[in-house]
């Protein structure tokens, strides 16, 4: 069985690359390699929409679920976190930048720089 944390960004990837609201069963169908209950994935998208990730609506009898925000705004806010934690943000910004690929560091600078640059 997969750990929590792993069914959980399984589930919500299947909603990110869906681009549409999804019921329980069909996020079921999409996750891939998985025998699943539904019962299994809805209590997984109830912890998501407890955590604010997932949103629900209902169509008829149907519960529909969506991602509140895009896979690189969440991620941009999972970084935000971590470097909101960061006693000295200097030093954690200097070694994430110095950790990270020539092509990471040039798409930083050019969005440091702007749409303008």
């Amino acid at each position: 069985m997969a750990a929590r944390g792993e069914l959980e960004k399984a589930v919500v990837d299947v909603l990110w690359d869906g681009g549409e609201p999804m019921t329980a069963r069909a996020v079921v169908d999409a996750l891939p390699g998985r025998e699943l209950a539904v019962t299994t994935v809805l209590t997984v998208l109830s912890r998501l929409e407890a955590k604010g990730l997932v949103r629900r609506s209902r169509d008829g009898r149907a519960h529909f679920y969506e991602a509140t925000a895009g896979r690189e705004e969440h991620l941009a806010t999972l970084m935000r976190q971590v470097l909101d934690g960061a006693a000295d943000r200097d030093a954690a910004l200097t070694r994430f930048v110095g950790g990270i690929s020539e092509q990471d560091q040039d798409a930083l600078r050019r969005a440091l720089d702007g749409p303008d640059q």
